[in-house]
């Protein structure tokens, strides 16, 4: 931003209830000559801004009582608010937030956890904006009065000042309000040329932030100039290339034919992506998703052609990237019903309306039990909701790391309970996934023994399972993490090992005590030879590193037979046992003990 704008005259009023967000962004603002002032809460805010008016707000979504959406909804309803720039912070980050985000009147929206750089970008952009409107108020009431004369000079000056307010100023593009202006102009004249269609195609570039993170921001900075200019070449007469901000862009295609038009289009682009980037002494491999929405006389507003080629792009990402996908109605409601999963995921944490179901994890040399994993389960108060369902959701929000705690916690809690009234004997151990999203937080560690002191469990009769992704996601890290885990005598297991990377390489630097082998693996043990020689090598890989084998999935005798045969440690499944909530594993561990004795 330029300094001449007078950056210690700009009052910024940052909202958040997280007072490590606040000082962040309050330190980041200040060292860059910005007036900060902070608000903990909604209401706070409401009543900051009737103090002294701010020149933009950095505007937190979730908080209790008075949320972001109602805050901002409030400025915009108030004249003497409803200029001020509002950007969203926030850990959602689904399509339909970003759509309710601008229809109360957001200037724009940053996924936590946020970068400053980012954030501080995006601030300078929204306060350029604005200088840019002052200026450009101040200039025409200056010429007014010397309109005679000074005709030509304000016509230049106005062009100026508008072409700022349109361009995107990295790549000189057209940027979001300007893509915007000429949505709305389509959709006049669709309404008036009903054989008029046009074609909008939002394409975001997969691995961009990964080229950010590990090669600099001017890499970066480069490399969305040089898609720029790539996607410059693609456009016929009449097209628009707009930047909507960091890796997304828009195309604007008009007139067009038909949705073939545009599917050829968004081909061609995934093809020339798909080339590598040929930077200053760097070369830059990326793809990217594309959402293609048609747009006709049916839509009222073009902000809803922008929601649903966004939505249609985040279905081409979640179907595994370099792809296009076609927005239709189903993609707006399904939106709508992982919308309304996710507020029912925030209920039930707010309710603990999670129980634990515990699986038998049985001695396949003795038959006895030897450990129990624990589960989550929803107990919704009006419906069923299989974890499927809704595990993807609490992972996308970040919610998983909630839950994930609560169920951490529980089963540490339950264990030792049982423990204190002699029903469980003092080596059984219990089971507890860790995602990928909990295993990447800084605080794992410090949080995995606070719940072994609270809880007083012995941290060797914790084990915790960990899939090959969550590990690999964090490899950097992973090493180090997990020789502190075990250094604790916290027992590891790899989870699901077969189904991804699998590499003796790796493996070989991750300290685990357990394999676990897929349950796709087990279950066609009855089928095919391959899937038999497939289960004695991961057997073979786990003795060589000194590891048990546990093998899940288990639902009949010869399964059993044969993985007894290949020396498999451990095994669960339904022919042991279902998963079964903690008074019938109870009843269960008592039988096994008559049994026994």
């Amino acid at each position: 931003m330029n300094h001449q704008v007078g950056i210690d005259s700009i009052d910024i009023l940052i909202v958040d209830d997280t007072p490590e967000n606040l000082r962040l962004l309050s330190v980041m603002l200040s060292k860059q000559g910005y007036q900060v002032r902070k608000a903990i809460n909604g209401q706070m805010a409401l009543t900051a801004v009737q103090a002294l008016k701010p020149d933009l707000i950095l505007l937190d979504i979730m908080m209790p009582e008075l949320d972001g959406y109602e805050v901002c909804r409030r400025l915009k309803t108030n004249p003497e608010t409803a200029d001020i720039p509002v950007v969203f912070l926030s850990a959602l980050d689904d399509p339909c937030d970003k759509v309710q985000a601008f229809r109360v009147g957001g200037a724009d929206y940053i996924t936590k956890p946020f970068q400053l750089e980012e954030v501080l970008a995006r601030a300078q952009h929204q306060l350029s904006l604005q200088v840019a409107t002052r200026q450009l108020r101040q200039l025409n009431a200056c010429l007014e009065q010397r309109i005679q004369e000074r005709t030509q000079d304000l016509e230049i000056a106005n062009a100026q000042l508008t072409k700022l307010a349109l361009q995107d100023s990295l790549t000189g593009l057209a940027n979001r309000i300007a893509l915007l202006k000429r949505l709305e102009q389509a959709l006049e004249r669709a309404k008036e040329d009903g054989t008029y269609q046009f074609a909008l195609l939002f394409l975001d570039c997969d691995r961009f932030k990964i080229v950010n993170d590990s090669l600099g921001h001017e890499v970066g900075d480069a490399l969305l100039i040089s898609i720029a200019h790539r996607l410059e070449q693609i456009l016929k007469p009449g097209d628009v290339l707009a930047r909507l901000g960091g890796d997304e862009f828009a195309i604007f295609s008009d007139p067009i034919e038909g949705i073939w038009t545009a599917t050829q289009m968004a081909e061609y682009i995934l093809h020339q992506i798909a080339d590598p980037f040929c930077l200053p002494e760097q070369m830059v491999f990326i793809n990217a998703s594309i959402g293609i929405v048609l747009g006709d006389a049916q839509y009222e507003k073009p902000e809803h052609l922008l929601r649903d080629a966004d939505t249609a792009m985040y279905h081409a990402k979640a179907s595994g990237k370099a792809q296009y996908r076609i927005f239709d109605a189903t993609m707006y409601r399904t939106a709508l019903r992982r919308l309304q999963l996710e507020m029912e995921l925030r209920q039930a944490i707010a309710e603990r309306q999670f129980i634990l179901y515990y699986q038998p994890i049985v001695d396949l040399r003795t038959g006895a039990i030897a450990g129990l994993e624990a589960l989550v389960r929803w107990n919704h108060p009006t419906r069923l909701i299989s974890p499927a369902e809704f595990i993807g959701v609490a992972e996308e929000t970040g919610l998983i790391n909630e839950i994930g705690t609560l169920v951490l916690r529980e089963a540490c809690h339950q264990l030792r309970t049982w423990q204190k009234q002699g029903l469980v004997e003092p080596h059984l151990s219990v089971s507890v996934n860790l995602s990928a999203y909990q295993f990447a937080q800084p605080e794992l560690m410090e949080q995995i023994l606070q719940i072994l002191a609270e809880t007083e469990l012995e941290p060797h009769c914790l084990k915790l399972e960990l899939t090959e992704s969550a590990i690999m996601q964090n490899a950097d890290s992973a090493t180090q993490i997990l020789r502190d885990l075990r250094q604790h005598q916290i027992q590891l297991s790899m989870d699901d090992f077969g189904t991804g990377y699998s590499s003796l390489s790796y493996l070989r630097s991750f300290p685990m005590d357990y394999l676990k082998i897929d349950r796709s693996f087990v279950q066609g043990l009855d089928k095919t030879v391959k899937e038999l020689n497939l289960v004695a090598v991961i057997v073979a890989i786990a003795q060589t590193m000194e590891m048990k084998v546990i093998a899940e999935g288990i639902e009949t005798p010869d399964q059993l037979a044969q993985l007894r045969s290949l020396n498999c440690d451990f095994g669960q499944g339904y022919l042991f046992s279902k998963p079964l909530p903690a008074h019938q594993i109870i009843d269960l561990l008592r039988i096994e003990s008559e049994k026994s004795g």
